[in-house]
C-alpha cells in the first residue's frame, strides 16, 4: 500500500468515525475538539493535494486521534 492509498483509508475511516460521533449526544466540550478534527480532515485534503504526504499524513493521523478521544469519552471505543 502506497503513502495515498493509506491516507484515502484513513479518509474513509474517519468518515465512519465522524458518523458515529454525529448519531450521539455530545457535551459542550466536546464540540471544539470535534471541530478541530474536522479541521485537520480538511487539511489532510490540502497536503495530498500538494502531493506533501507527511503532512498530510500526520493531520489525519492527529485528526482520529482527536476522534478518538471523544470516542473514548463517550465509551464508542
Amino acid at each position: 500500500m502506497d503513502a495515498v492509498e493509506r491516507i484515502e483509508k484513513d479518509i474513509v475511516l474517519f468518515a465512519k468515525n465522524i458518523k458515529e460521533i454525529e448519531s450521539i449526544e455530545i457535551h459542550e466540550k466536546d464540540v471544539q475538539v470535534i471541530e478541530m478534527a474536522k479541521n485537520y480532515r480538511k487539511d489532510t485534503d490540502y497536503y495530498l493535494e500538494k502531493k506533501d504526504y507527511l503532512t498530510s499524513f500526520g493531520c489525519i493521523t492527529y485528526a482520529h486521534g482527536l476522534l478518538d478521544a471523544v470516542r473514548l469519552m463517550h465509551e464508542l471505543i
